[in-house]
């Protein structure tokens, strides 16, 4: 056409904005010569804008989420869960079988550790104990039950009374202050019949006839269990005189820890260890429920009588 410049064709490699450039250059008619070259290169010029707006955006927003990910309030806390999980994890180590006599005192053996990864104010909890079956240290805290301080562990014997027999599987749990269960472990108590002693028959003295132990019927059994329970959770609760109350009617059926417990709450150093104010301590009473615990078979009743003697 005369008087427009060459018009070049449109190229394969060029975008559509390009092509837009042209078709409005033909619209507006005749242009100067410089016209068309111009607008396609400003065009061109566009056309690499966006991209690299677009790439210096994309940077700019992937720095942000970088570093707001590392100034989140829950950044820390990772670390933190990451460094617990490298920490050193606590455990209980105990025999996986306990041998033990009847009518004796056999040690317990509980190790937990490491000591830096034990939480503050955890304590040991033992369960499936022989009812009849008690422990040197710590508390009863149901039958069978008893909760053990861990200062306590390296003087932590059982105390066997006649006639128990047989194996119980014995759980062993670290807890912490809020109930939770830290570390876990078991035994197998396998308690035997008390061996004949060869002392007495070598030294000549005649062998001590054995101390008869009254046969509980099953219900009777249950009965003196139910009632020794009641004492438990009711010297739980502060309530000395109540549970004293249940103590001795379980000791008068027969039930050999109950009697014990009866003496305790008469015996002046087990009412110091309880810290009860406000109830008078009675040795009389106390030496009169340890005789009957020892009737029944308890091994500890004996020595808690000789230290009463010595007062």
């Amino acid at each position: 056409m005369t008087g427009l410049g060459p018009v070049a064709r449109p190229c394969c490699h060029e975008g559509p904005q390009l092509g837009e450039v042209r078709e409005a250059t033909l619209a507006m008619g005749p242009q100067p010569r410089y016209g068309g070259r111009r607008a396609a290169r400003n065009a061109r010029r566009g056309c690499g804008r966006p991209v690299r707006h677009a790439c210096a955006g994309a940077c700019v927003i992937a720095l942000a989420v970088a570093a707001g990910l590392a100034a989140a309030p829950g950044a820390e806390g990772w670390v933190q869960r990451a460094q617990a999980q490298q920490a050193p994890r606590v455990s209980i180590t105990v025999a996986a079988v306990t041998q033990a006599e009847a009518a004796s005192r056999t040690r317990l053996q509980i190790q937990v550790g490491p000591q830096d990864a034990i939480a503050k104010n955890s304590f040991v909890r033992i369960r499936g104990l022989p009812p009849a079956v008690a422990l040197s240290e710590g508390h009863s805290i149901a039958p069978g039950a008893w909760a053990i301080p861990l200062v306590a562990l390296p003087n932590l014997t059982i105390i066997l009374p006649v006639g128990q027999q047989g194996p119980s599987e014995v759980a062993i749990s670290l807890v912490s202050i809020e109930g939770t269960v830290l570390a876990e472990a078991r035994t197998t108590l396998v308690v035997t019949a008390a061996a004949p002693r060869a002392g007495d028959a070598a030294a000549g003295s005649a062998p001590r006839a054995p101390v008869p132990v009254p046969k509980l019927t099953q219900e009777q059994r249950e009965r003196a269990l139910g009632l020794h329970a009641k004492g438990l959770e009711k010297l739980e609760r502060g309530d000395v005189y109540a549970a004293r109350k249940f103590f001795e009617l379980a000791g008068e059926i027969g039930l050999a820890q109950s009697a014990v417990a009866a003496a305790g709450t008469y015996d002046p150093d087990e009412l110091a260890k309880l810290r009860v104010i406000g109830l008078q301590p009675d040795t009389q009473a106390a030496r009169k429920w340890y005789e009957r615990a020892r009737e029944l078979g308890a091994v500890e009743a004996a020595e808690r009588l000789r230290r009463l003697g010595s007062r």
